[in-house]
C-alpha cells in the first residue's frame, strides 16, 4: 500500500519537493539527537538523507547496530569493539524477558529466531538473511550467529555429557576457517572477503539442542584461481601453505622457500588469516585425518603449477 501511495505521488511538482526539503532540513536540526534514534522507522521524513545521517550519527558515537523494522541495520566499525560479542552480552540477551527491549544488536535478531523455534508446539523452521556489498561485515555477522547458538543451545542441554556438547560446538565453529581458506580472499575492500555464497544449516533437536550442522556453498569464483584482479590476492588457503608449510611439506610439495608464483600476487601482504596451523587444526577438529589432508593439499597446490 505505501509503494503504491509512493508511486502516485508526483514529486516533481516544486511545492511537493520544497515541502519535503523543509522537512528534511527540520528533522536535521537537532543534529545532537539523531544518534538516538535506534529503529529507522521512526526517523520523519523517512529519506535516504535523513536516514544516512541518523547512521552517520549513531556510528559516530560507536554504535554499530541499528533496527529497520524486523531488519536489523550492521555498520562495519573496522576496530575490534571489546566485550561487543562477549559470553556475557550473550547470557544478558538469552536470559532477558524482553530483548527486543535492548539496545539493538545482532543478538536480538538471533535469540528472537531462537525463541520461535522453542515457542512451538511443532518447531517451525527459521531463516536468517545476512546480506550487504563486500566488506559490509557478512562473514563475520555469520560467525557472531554460529558462536551464539552453539553457546545458547548447548548450555539449554541437560540431556548429553558436557564432553559431548562442547565436541558438537567446537565443530560447528571450527568449519569457519576452513571455509573461509578455501573461499575467501583478501581484495580491495576488505581482507577476508567470501568469494562465494553459503547456505548455513543449524539443527536442533526437541529440547533445542545443538545437534550438528551443514554448509551449501554456491557460486564460487573459481576464476580467482587463475586470474586475479590488480592488487588483489587468490584464495587464503594457497599463502598459508606457502607460509606456513613445514620444511618436510614443502619438499613434498616442491615449494622451496625462494619460490614465486605468477598465481599468488601480493605474496609480500601478510593478514590475519594467513594462519596455516588454524587450519589444519580445524581439520583435526572434523575429523579429517592426516593422510585425506595431505591429499586435499596436494590437489590445492597442484593450481600454484
Amino acid at each position: 500500500q505505501v509503494e503504491g501511495l509512493i508511486q502516485n505521488v508526483d514529486f516533481s511538482h516544486p511545492s511537493l519537493n520544497d515541502s519535503l526539503e523543509g522537512e528534511i532540513q527540520a528533522f536535521l536540526i537537532n543534529e545532537d539527537q539523531l544518534h538516538t534514534y535506534d529503529d529507522l522507522t521512526k526517523v520523519n521524513p523517512v529519506t535516504p538523507t535523513t536516514v544516512l545521517k541518523c547512521l552517520q550519527a549513531r556510528y559516530s558515537v560507536k554504535v554499530f547496530y541499528t533496527h529497520a523494522g524486523c531488519t536489523l541495520v550492521a555498520l562495519n566499525p573496522f576496530q575490534p569493539v571489546p566485550d561487543l560479542y562477549s559470553l556475557d552480552v550473550m547470557k544478558e540477551y538469552h536470559y532477558a524477558s524482553q530483548p527486543q527491549e535492548f539496545k539493538p544488536h545482532i543478538f536480538i535478531v538471533a535469540e528472537e529466531a531462537y525463541r520461535n523455534v522453542q515457542g512451538q508446539l511443532e518447531p517451525v523452521n527459521q531463516s536468517l538473511v545476512v546480506s550487504g556489498e563486500s566488506g559490509a561485515g557478512k562473514t563475520w555477522t555469520s560467525r557472531c550467529l554460529m558462536k551464539y547458538y552453539a553457546t545458547v543451545a548447548a548450555s539449554s542441554s541437560v540431556m548429553k555429557s558436557q564432553d559431548t556438547v562442547e565436541r558438537i560446538e567446537r565443530r560447528v565453529l571450527d568449519s569457519n576457517p576452513i571455509m573461509e581458506a578455501f573461499g575467501n580472499a583478501c581484495t580491495l575492500r576488505n581482507n577476508n572477503s567470501s568469494r562465494f555464497g553459503k547456505y548455513i544449516q543449524l539443527q536442533l533437536d526437541r529440547c533445542q539442542l545443538l545437534v550438528g550442522a551443514s554448509v551449501q556453498t554456491y557460486l564460487l569464483e573459481k576464476t580467482r584461481v587463475t586470474c586475479q584482479p590488480a592488487n588483489e590476492r587468490n584464495f587464503h588457503i594457497f599463502y598459508q601453505m606457502m607460509k606456513g608449510a613445514t620444511d618436510q611439506q614443502r619438499k613434498e610439495w616442491m615449494m622451496s622457500q625462494d619460490q614465486c608464483f605468477a598465481w599468488l600476487p601480493n605474496s609480500e601482504k601478510t593478514v590475519e588469516e594467513d594462519c596455516f596451523d588454524e587450519t589444519v587444526e580445524a581439520m583435526v577438529h572434523l575429523g579429517i585425518h592426516a593422510e585425506r589432508q595431505q591429499q586435499i593439499f596436494r590437489v590445492s597446490v597442484m593450481p600454484v603449477f
